[in-house]
């Protein structure tokens, strides 16, 4: 039978992202979350386990590992009922695994969502910047004079990340080229000022508040919100590449966009 041990995936999995060792929300619970009858066949790589990534799988998905930044877990320590269950029940009738990395998936070095968006937009990243629970989270370099406009780096953003309707929105705080270009995927509004204590100029994430246009401008910084979602496209695609290179399985990105 072509696969693995899950129990060797998941191994291989925690050691990789140092799950154990990386800080995050308590309601993240990183690492496998659902096991199945403990042989894996395919990897599916998606952003969220809500309802319709799990209802996605299909019938066939038998031996599966469900590959995700946002967990089951969010909600806390809650019955198993309503929507909790209909999911877990969905996973175990497909005997499909369910491995979450959030924080760890984010600030991963190699296939990270914040190196891997700074690899898409030609950006070489010379240091890290921002802490999380005292780690490093975002990545920075220089853009050199690869993007002559802020509208140009726009461009290449909703390239790298597939987004032209609506697609990224720019807060144009800072100087018109953008010099130094920091990056922190996801909900990292509040990392405005991390990344204006880091010297940058440019700073791209996913969203933040109303109040963080007024703190990007009397700053001076450009502010990229280019979606909560689509940012975090790009890791556990990585990822999962990863995983089927080395272990030798397909892998597909089940893509559920939620517009945010």
């Amino acid at each position: 039978m072509a696969g693995a041990p899950l129990g060797e995936f998941v191994s291989y999995l925690d050691e990789y992202l140092r799950i154990r060792e990386v800080p995050d929300e308590r309601n993240a619970v990183n690492g496998l979350q659902v096991e199945n009858s403990g042989h894996i066949g395919r990897i599916v790589a998606a952003v969220d386990a809500s309802q319709a990534t799990i209802d996605g799988l299909a019938s066939g998905a038998a031996g599966s590992l469900l590959l995700v930044h946002h967990g089951l877990l969010w909600d806390g320590n809650v019955p198993l009922t309503g929507r909790r269950y209909r999911r877990v029940a969905a996973l175990l009738a497909q005997d499909t695994a369910l491995y979450a990395a959030h924080i760890p998936l984010d600030l991963h070095p190699e296939v990270g969502n914040n190196v891997v968006l700074a690899e898409r937009l030609g950006i070489e990243v010379a240091g890290w910047f921002g802490d999380y629970r005292g780690s490093p989270i975002g990545v920075w370099g220089h853009a050199g004079a690869r993007y002559p406009t802020r509208e140009a780096l726009i461009t290449e953003v909703n390239r790298a990340l597939g987004t032209f309707t609506p697609g990224a929105r720019l807060i144009p705080g800072g100087p018109e080229r953008a010099s130094r270009i920091g990056i922190i995927t996801g909900g990292a509004g509040s990392m405005i000022a991390a990344a204006r204590d880091a010297g940058l100029d440019t700073y791209i994430t996913g969203e933040g508040a109303h109040h963080t246009f007024f703190d990007a401008v009397e700053w001076g910084l450009n502010v990229i919100y280019a979606g909560h979602y689509a940012t975090e496209t790009l890791g556990v695609q990585a990822l999962a590449s990863h995983l089927g290179e080395r272990f030798g399985l397909d892998w597909e990105f089940h893509d559920h966009p939620t517009g945010l």
